[in-house]
């Protein structure tokens, strides 16, 4: 069974969980157990944590877990204890379900029958707070091993938490690649769904809107390299998780601001695609990573990437071969744009991309989860 978000949550989470659950299932029987409750809404910072998209089928979803309420951390462990799963796969991300996570999965496990493992996609969170070591430890300690997204999480592990037994077992593998969102549209139609000019090029960012990733960095980048970016525009995609006016400052006074296009909403798992089919480049100007997920998409759409030289996103996208790799800094971000979209670029890209995407399957995930 697989630990986390799921339908009716949103998210990339969410999306994660339901596509390696439909990859475990071609040799398994899986249950998804996922959140009544994720965040207390005065901690979560978007519009809803909810999807108005039907349940995925085919799935077998099991929507029970309160993340704040330690009666039904007993309760659900209790539930799954007799039913003897054969492993529990935690999709761990942040160190406030720590305590969640490990009192339910020590209930279980005192089954004597049932393995616990974790998918980690951090360690030590980009937004930190006191009771982050705590909570992780506690999570880790009762783990019997554990898969890292990215090396630089596998090193956390190993070196913050040496003395778990989960961190001489844990290994590495990348985000398998986003191939859930159906496939890509003609350029035209896509761009008329959205309401964009076709004959326009487009850098597109895409996902939630958090300091860390660095959406104002790409925004002064853009307006300062704009002259040399003929006929390109930039799209953002994403909802905001923190305050927009600090973005959308930047360019209010600018001649340029009608080259900026915000679509900052929710994006459903439908209307991904369409994003996609338009971005000429998808641009990730990160000021902190781990890995992303929003790479994994780019590879499933054949769309180049340029991204930031932080955590493990360079892993993913080798420089000059798939992508361009900038320093965490506007000024470089800026002079990677313009390298990006000079001469053929682009095009040797995406003749690269289906051979490195191959690397990125959930088969290979499944075999590193050792199941």
């Amino acid at each position: 069974m697989i630990v986390g978000p799921a339908h009716p949550l949103r998210g990339g989470l969410a999306t994660y969980n339901e596509r390696l659950a439909l990859e475990l299932q071609k040799h398994n029987r899986v249950t998804i157990l996922t959140f009544t409750l994720q965040y207390p809404n005065f901690l979560f910072p978007g519009e809803s944590q909810y999807s108005d998209s039907p349940k995925p089928e085919h799935l077998d979803i099991d929507v029970a877990l309160n993340s704040v309420n330690p009666f039904n951390w007993i309760k659900v462990g209790l539930k799954y204890k007799k039913l003897r799963p054969d492993v529990i796969i935690f999709r761990f991300w942040m160190p406030f379900f720590g305590p969640a996570f490990g009192l339910f999965g020590r209930i279980v496990k005192s089954n004597k029958h049932t393995r616990l493992i974790a998918i980690t996609d951090n360690i030590i969170p980009h937004e930190t707070r006191f009771f982050d070591r705590p909570f992780t430890s506690y999570f880790l300690r009762m783990l019997d091993g554990a898969v890292s997204m990215s090396r630089e999480v596998l090193q956390d592990l190993k070196t913050q938490f040496p003395k778990t037994k989960v961190s001489q077992n844990a290994q590495y593998n990348p985000h398998p690649l986003y191939d859930n969102f159906g496939e890509k549209l003609l350029r035209n139609d896509a761009c008329t769904a959205l309401g964009l000019n076709p004959d326009r090029k487009y850098i597109l960012f895409f996902g939630f809107i958090r300091k860390y990733k660095g959406l104002d960095w790409l925004i002064e980048a853009f307006l300062q390299a704009a002259d040399q970016l003929e006929n390109v525009d930039l799209l953002i995609a994403g909802e905001f998780y923190e305050d927009a006016a600090p973005y959308h400052a930047i360019n209010e006074n600018s001649t340029l601001k009608d080259r900026i296009h915000w679509h900052t909403h929710f994006i459903p798992n439908e209307r991904v695609s369409a994003y996609f089919s338009v971005a000429d480049l998808v641009a990730q100007s990160y000021k902190s990573a781990t890995q992303s997920g929003v790479s994994q998409v780019a590879y499933h759409f054949d769309v180049p990437m340029l991204i930031t030289n932080v955590g493990g996103l360079s892993e993913l996208v080798p420089h000059d071969v798939a992508g361009w790799v900038s320093e965490p800094n506007i000024k470089s971000i800026s002079q990677g744009l313009v390298e990006v979209f000079k001469a053929d670029r682009l095009t040797r890209y995406q003749k690269n991309l289906p051979d490195i995407k191959s690397e990125f399957s959930w088969e290979k995930m499944v075999e590193a989860l050792d199941l």
